[in-house]
């Protein structure tokens, strides 16, 4: 809320789609954010992998889609015998970043390309269930119903990435979810 008139309606804005606008006080709340001991919006963890490769998925979610994905790149991988590409996977609040570290064939991008999955964006991941060098994560185009695999390996186990990014959801849904389904306690006497 950013300004309440006499007759009850607000001048305020919806903190879950970003509209603005004229709203009853019933529907509208004064929104106060508590000072944070530790900056949350500074942690990233970065991890150096060997970027596999994307494919299409028919779902968004479920080890069976994703070990099917990795069993596809790997395959196609070994037909094409291109080796993968380096990158650093960035997790933080805001998403998956991908920095490949080779250079990219167009000049005005410099010698780093990378790429951003929203978390939102983002439905599920992990490590291969047997073997934890492959790690991937599925994500839900923006704006079509499509969804897709990205894969990584590493020479060692991907569990500390799957866990970055499981603290990544956490801290992502605590913040917003305050902000989108507030909630108040009620007392009944």
């Amino acid at each position: 809320m950013e300004a309440q008139a006499d007759d009850l309606w607000c001048k305020a804005y919806n903190m879950r789609t970003g509209a603005s606008g004229i709203f009853p006080a019933y529907y509208a709340a004064k929104v106060t954010q508590e000072p944070s001991k530790d900056n949350k919006d500074d942690w990233v963890d970065r991890f150096r992998v060997k970027f596999l490769g994307s494919v299409n998925v028919p779902y968004h979610k479920g080890n069976d889609v994703l070990c099917a994905a990795m069993q596809k790149i790997a395959n196609n991988r070994r037909m094409t015998m291109q080796p993968p590409s380096a990158c650093i996977l960035e997790i933080n609040m805001k998403g998956v970043k991908i920095i490949v570290q080779d250079e990219c064939r167009t000049s005005e991008r410099g010698d780093k390309c990378f790429h951003l999955f929203q978390l939102k964006n983002i439905s599920f991941c992990g490590c291969h269930p047997k073997h934890n060098k492959y790690f991937g994560f599925i994500t839900k185009h923006p704006d079509h119903q499509r969804f897709a695999c990205h894969v990584f390996t590493s020479d060692d186990s991907m569990m500390p990435l799957a866990e970055s990014v499981g603290k990544a959801f956490q801290l992502y849904y605590k913040e917003t979810v305050g902000y989108s389904c507030p909630t108040e306690d009620i007392f009944i006497e």
